[in-house]
């Protein structure tokens, strides 16, 4: 291959677009931007520009209003902008009008998440799960995401299926759509009975926002090497490990990071792999303290524990990546508001020590800091379960 040709995969250049609302302030707006912000890097794409809009409400026809449009629509044909993605999910008849004017690939939050899910997804399970849910999204979309796709096409927002003419019959993505539930209870049957199988250990399962460092943290304590990686979605499918901590073992499980917004399909896709959650005897919540909107991350995982019946479950409440905390000490004069970045790591171990009676430590997976009192914890917790569980079998402690 001559010198001067690159192999390097060139990026495709994306704007982001959100709203400020009535109900999503500034801030919060914000927030979602940089959050889509890493999707997009994680989907191997790079954001070249944000537009913001304030409305009471999305508009019905382009969620954004008409003259903002043209501003994208402007930004979009003078740099050669390959996606538009919006923060929120879109109807149908939106994408339908958006592509009329902006002449691009627009895809919404959801689909993005899809598409991350489709690349990472590595196991035949996994990859059922990933399918079913973009079906299942796809199906009411049928009308537009075949008006030009008619031959497979490569880039973000396109993996996946039905990518072929013959699929954008309805009846077809229906069948497929049975065929996949179907599969998919088969799959359930067979982890079901792997679970089963495992023996009457106590089982432990890692719980929390993605990117918080729960395959990290799998790592250190299994002493195995669970993929982890600094992007959204790192892990999919659901490891297992067995860990010894002093004489005392327990299964341990690291599970598919929860994340703002998630698509209603994705929660009921990923139901078999999230039984791991729902059957374990003790939830270990990761949270990344480092991120300025952690008390809101923490906030989603206690929704979507919710929605699949696990809410009520014993917690640990495990803080990590202290190493990566930034603590700004205010000055005796300066009189102005107090902020998150003014709170000592000291002044959150006390307010999360005595919240709900929830066991709360502060950890650095990373750096390995505090370990020791974590695996002194988890043996703590697990001894219990497993005395109340056996009251005659003192095991060996």
């Amino acid at each position: 291959m001559p010198k001067n040709i690159s192999t390097e995969k060139i990026k495709e250049k994306a704007v982001l677009i959100g709203l400020i609302t009535r109900e999503q302030t500034e801030e919060k707006s914000q927030e979602y931007l940089d959050e889509l912000s890493f999707l997009v890097l994680t989907a191997g794409a790079e954001e070249k520009k944000r537009f913001v809009q304030k409305l009471d409400r999305p508009d019905k026809r382009y969620f954004v209003g008409s003259g903002k449009l043209e501003e994208i629509n402007a930004y979009i044909e003078a740099e050669g902008i390959d996606l538009a993605i919006f923060d929120d999910e879109l109807g149908a008849s939106q994408i339908r009008n958006l592509e009329k004017i902006l002449k691009c690939r627009i895809l919404d939050r959801t689909n993005l998440i899809l598409d991350i899910f489709a690349q990472r997804a590595q196991t035949a399970h996994a990859k059922v799960q990933v399918e079913l849910a973009q079906y299942q999204y796809l199906l009411p979309r049928l009308t537009r995401m075949w008006t030009h796709l008619e031959r497979q096409r490569g880039g973000i927002g396109m993996r996946g299926p039905g990518e072929t003419e013959i699929e954008t019959d309805r009846r077809i993505i229906r069948d497929r759509i049975s065929l996949l539930k179907k599969r998919l209870k088969d799959i359930d049957k067979q982890m079901s009975t792997q679970r089963q199988n495992r023996g009457n250990l106590v089982r432990v399962a890692l719980v929390g926002y993605t990117n918080v460092g729960k395959s990290t943290l799998m790592n250190i304590l299994s002493k195995s090497k669970v993929f982890a990686e600094n992007k959204l979605f790192a892990t999919l499918d659901t490891t297992v490990r067995k860990v010894v901590i002093d004489n005392l073992p327990f299964l341990l499980s690291d599970t598919v990071g929860f994340i703002r917004k998630l698509p209603h399909g994705l929660v009921e896709s990923f139901k078999s792999t999230l039984d791991e959650v729902r059957e374990a005897d003790l939830l270990v919540h990761l949270v990344d303290i480092s991120h300025p909107d952690f008390e809101d991350h923490i906030k989603v995982v206690k929704k979507t524990l919710s929605e699949i019946g696990a809410a009520d479950k014993p917690t640990i409440m495990v803080f990590n990546k202290i190493d990566a905390y930034k603590f700004i000490e205010k000055e005796e004069d300066d009189l102005s508001p107090v902020t998150k970045e003014n709170y000592s790591l000291e002044y959150w171990e006390n307010t999360w020590m005595s919240k709900d009676n929830m066991p709360a430590l502060f950890i650095s997976a990373k750096e390995k800091t505090n370990l020791n009192d974590l695996k002194e914890l988890f043996y703590e917790k697990i001894k219990e379960i497993h005395a109340i569980r056996y009251p005659y079998n003192k095991f060996l402690y």
